[in-house]
């Protein structure tokens, strides 16, 4: 199968590329390098395309071809959003369109959208289903909510639409983010920044997240949203734990106040994912915070 993959050098993109690869499949990335890179090993053995899904040229040139589309590109970060409105919907929501309209002047037959867990806002109470009303709480969540709309409402297209609901991913190559904010502090013997401290989080490994994305690919189009996520609460102190222990130190807590844009709570229920993916969480999802301390920069 021929797959396109745009912001594919990005952190769960170049996870995802090596794992679509490495199942037989043929790969273009398009990517405008704006957080990724085509400098990893695997980069060696897909088409890479450096462009933007705001334009729509680039768009046509990277889907010519393809059986199937996994839209990843993205302003994928809550401040960076808040900061920078205009990139966020260019890319997010006029991005996401310009794929999509490429992919059907293509003839392409399948889109896989990355949404996220902001769509849904400060829930009502956990875990949280697809069904759960969406109510953003951010720019990023807006712009992905946004996007599913115009994604699940084209007009005279023959193009399936499959979303995927990503909770909070992690995994060795993130960047700007608690997690690799945290690990790269308690390396270099710094406090762990913390905004607010009352976080739930549901983190979930990048590999769990690529399998999904490599499933529903291969097994066809999905009508309804799928979240992605390992049902599992942490505290944002559970995670300062465990990179004290993986660390082998005691970095202090630097509490600042709490983030307006930020989501208190998030919990993910996973019974659709198990079902219709058949795919099971790992019952520790912080357990991939040893590889991510190996292989930190």
């Amino acid at each position: 199968m021929r797959v396109t993959v745009t912001g594919g050098a990005g952190f769960i993109g170049h996870h995802l590329v090596d794992l679509l690869v490495a199942r037989g499949h043929s790969v273009v990335v398009l990517d405008n390098l704006h957080r990724g890179s085509f400098e990893w090993p695997g980069a060696a053995h897909v088409e890479c395309l450096n462009g933007d899904v705001r334009e729509p040229g680039d768009c046509a040139r990277a889907v010519a071809g393809s059986d199937v589309v996994i839209h990843l590109a993205a302003q994928s970060n809550v401040m960076g959003s808040q900061s920078d409105p205009s990139y966020t919907y260019e890319t997010n929501v006029a991005g996401a369109w310009n794929v999509a309209r490429a992919a059907v002047d293509a003839g392409t037959k399948h889109m896989v959208f990355a949404s996220s867990r902001e769509v849904y806002g400060e829930p009502e109470s956990l875990p949280v289903s697809e069904d759960a009303p969406l109510r953003p709480h951010n720019l990023y969540g807006a712009s992905k909510a946004a996007a599913e709309l115009l994604l699940r409402t084209m007009p005279a297209s023959d193009l399936s639409i499959s979303v995927l609901r990503l909770a909070n991913v992690i995994g060795p190559g993130d960047s700007g983010r608690v997690t690799p904010l945290w690990l790269a502090a308690a390396c270099q013997s710094r406090p762990l920044v913390l905004f607010g401290g009352q976080q739930v989080i549901d983190f979930v490994p990048v590999g769990l997240v690529c399998k999904a994305f490599a499933r529903v690919i291969e097994r066809g189009p999905i009508e309804e949203p799928v979240n992605v996520g390992c049902g599992v609460g942490t505290t944002l102190q559970e995670l300062a734990a465990s990179i004290r222990e993986i660390s082998g130190g005691d970095a202090s807590i630097d509490l600042r106040p709490a983030r307006e844009a930020e989501v208190t709570k998030f919990i993910a229920d996973v019974a659709r994912m198990r079902t219709v993916l058949g795919i099971e969480p790992p019952a520790d999802p912080l357990a991939i915070l040893h590889e991510m301390w190996s292989k930190r920069p």
